[in-house]
């Protein structure tokens, strides 16, 4: 009994510091900016640049690119993901938002140099851009008739051309995402939501002024969809990671993770695949760990799974997308991590 309240407690803590760290400054606006890429963004205009029939190394490219400037968490990326999958995006396209975005955006990597150094953040950004575009060939290649004719059902639909004042909104709700962690890169979490509020002040003037309150109705209801789907996956998800996390014992992470061989990388991969990282802090925990015998192929693969995909992101993506491409796109992902880190093992010493 004694057992059970002392799990029960740890998933509490860790659903009591998510829901405090991240679903104000962080989810709020996610959602919000996934409904206003379903709402304002033209199906037509995602198409061109990133559906299925576009170039696959150029709207691979685009997707990879723009996702480097994102600073999310697993959890946190998959509103935004979905919304330019929803809004006409090719699923390799989308799935590559969902993988960038917390495995390498611009703060996590600048971070990760100031902590480990100028080697391990170029691999961290190599192996990231590399595996990007191998896990969107796997999802266009695995899904091709399905996305075959999704494009031909969404080419039917038609839809206004994006105006420039849904452009300032999002533009005005991307910099609201991302200010907390880019204006806050240390100090107290208050300091953090005051930058929030205040971009939530901008953003809530902004659109009252401008956009039509039917558009405004119309995005909220699209954004609370989001959040129906995916809010309670998360928490149930960062709950379970609490119970996984008390359980785990340190002395075997640092027994099993020495070295460079395909087991450690392996293992690094599954602790990143399943604990639930927030971005930026997978940095100073692999430093530790580092510290303890860690390899620098396991840390490595450690820094891509970690904040790239959790146990909650597995659970939401299976709800938003569906159970095969979740069944596809982890092992992808746990693949790729496996080899990257072996591989950056013998290379990195």
């Amino acid at each position: 009994m004694e057992m059970f309240f002392t799990l029960l407690l740890a998933g509490l803590v860790a659903l009591k510091d998510y829901i405090a760290l991240h679903v104000v400054t962080c989810l709020i606006p996610a959602f919000l900016l996934a409904g206003a890429i379903v709402s304002f963004v033209s199906r037509e205009t995602i198409i061109a640049y990133l559906g299925s029939a576009a170039n696959k190394v150029s709207s691979f490219g685009i997707a990879a690119g723009g996702s480097f400037f994102i600073a999310a968490c697993s959890c946190t990326v998959i509103p935004v993901a979905s919304g330019i999958y929803y809004g006409g995006a090719g699923i390799g396209a989308a799935f590559i938002l969902l993988w960038v975005a917390p495995a390498a955006n611009i703060l996590a990597l600048v971070y990760t140099g100031s902590i480990l150094g100028s080697q391990m953040v170029l691999a961290r950004l190599i192996s990231a851009l590399l595996m990007s575009f191998v896990v969107g060939f796997v999802m266009a290649g695995a899904f091709y008739r399905e996305e075959k004719n999704r494009v031909s059902t969404i080419q039917m639909s038609s839809g206004q051309l994006m105006t420039k004042k849904s452009v300032v909104l999002l533009l005005l709700l991307v910099g609201w995402l991302l200010a907390p962690n880019y204006i806050v890169t240390h100090g107290p979490y208050w300091q953090k939501v005051v930058v929030w509020a205040v971009g939530l002040t901008v953003v809530t003037v902004y659109a009252l002024k401008t956009i039509d309150m039917d558009k405004i109705k119309d995005w909220l209801k699209e954004t609370w969809w989001f959040v129906r789907i995916i809010f309670p996956l998360l928490l149930a998800g960062v709950f379970i990671v609490g119970i996984i996390g008390a359980v785990l014992p340190q002395e075997w992470i640092e027994t099993w993770l020495g070295g460079a061989g395909l087991r450690q990388s392996f293992l690094a991969t599954m602790i990143g695949a399943v604990t639930y990282f927030a971005t930026m802090t997978e940095a100073p925990f692999v430093d530790t760990l580092m510290h303890l015998g860690m390899g620098n192929g396991p840390a490595l693969a450690l820094l891509l799974t970690g904040p790239g995909i959790s146990l909650p992101n597995w659970l939401a993506i299976a709800k938003v997308f569906g159970m095969k491409k979740a069944l596809v796109y982890v092992p992808t992902i746990i693949v790729l991590g496996t080899l990257v880190g072996w591989v950056a093992g013998f290379i990195l010493g």
